[in-house]
């Protein structure tokens, strides 16, 4: 086996149907051989689609992914409500559709726009003293769960088939699916649960630059080490949509010692991009007070 290796960047993982987010990460750090290792934003394993991994120093930057919007396509399948809210739960409940429920969901869906409440699903990751919820749904307890402001950005229907619909939603951190589909059933006189999802989009990061376990297996088979590493993205292609701001070297000094520091043509508010006298990226500041405080540094 080779030595592990210092990787840092950003790869785009198309994470396969029933994988687990760990499992998942553990094939692609034994595969780079790799030091460290970490991703954003589990999965279910019934869910496919963009898992970010992180590598080296790109993990301290993780929680602005975490925190960025997401694009999901869904198959809602109506009907039968699930103990899980997807299909591998049982069924717990069935209800008939109106007739007209084609010609009624564009409207139901874009009611849902915008900022809402939702009440997370008990099968979500969510942790209550210590455990996540899932774990006490799978023990048969139920826990009361606070409402949580979310924002869908888009909601825009793609098909529909018989009795499922399949669409597409971008929204803010914190929103589940799996809820939104139990939503949007309830909305249209019915119930129902997610048949598939898929990520398509984490932050700046879009689809076509995601990889599946096994390309990334028969690349380094067929070209090499140097190959596989190319599919690795720079630290910085993860906060592409914050500004970036060049800083003096003296700047650089006292950000680097953890101090802020004054420049007349920073942003007025938010988190910046802090780049080098040569251009090169140094960390993510944010602006307080007029001032350039250093939140997370290389």
């Amino acid at each position: 086996m080779s030595s592990p290796q210092n990787v840092t960047g950003f790869l785009l993982l198309d994470k396969a149907l029933e994988s687990t987010s760990n499992r998942a990460l553990q094939q692609i750090k034994h595969l780079f051989h790799a030091k460290k290792a970490g991703h954003t934003g589990s999965l279910d394993p019934l869910a496919t689609g963009m898992l970010p991994i992180c590598f080296g120093a790109a993990t301290r930057f993780s929680q602005y992914l975490l925190d960025s919007d997401k694009t999901y396509e869904f198959t809602a399948a109506l009907g039968e409500q699930t103990s899980t809210a997807d299909r591998e739960g049982e069924v717990i409940a069935t209800a008939s559709l109106p007739e007209d429920w084609e010609s009624m969901l564009p409207a139901v869906l874009e009611s849902f726009l915008g900022t809402t409440q939702q009440i997370p699903s008990m099968y979500a990751a969510i942790k209550h003293q210590g455990r996540p919820l899932y774990e006490y749904a799978r023990a048969g307890v139920e826990i009361d769960r606070p409402s949580r402001s979310i924002t869908l950005h888009e909601l825009t229907l793609l098909s529909t088939d018989q009795h499922f619909f399949h669409a597409r939603v971008r929204c803010s951190k914190g929103t589940y699916v799996r809820t939104l589909v139990e939503d949007i059933a309830k909305a249209l006189g019915t119930v129902g649960h997610v048949h598939a999802l898929h990520r398509t989009q984490v932050g700046p990061f879009l689809s076509d630059k995601m990889h599946s376990y096994d390309s990334l297996k028969d690349l380094l088979e067929t070209q090499g080490m140097d190959a596989l590493l190319s599919t690795v993205l720079p630290l910085s292609s993860a906060l592409m949509h914050f500004p970036s701001i060049q800083l003096p070297s003296v700047a650089v000094h006292y950000i680097g010692q953890g101090q802020p520091v004054t420049l007349p043509q920073a942003p007025e508010a938010g988190f910046i991009r802090l780049m080098d006298q040569n251009s090169r990226f140094i960390g993510i500041g944010e602006m307080m007070n007029g001032q350039i405080q250093p939140r997370t540094m290389i």
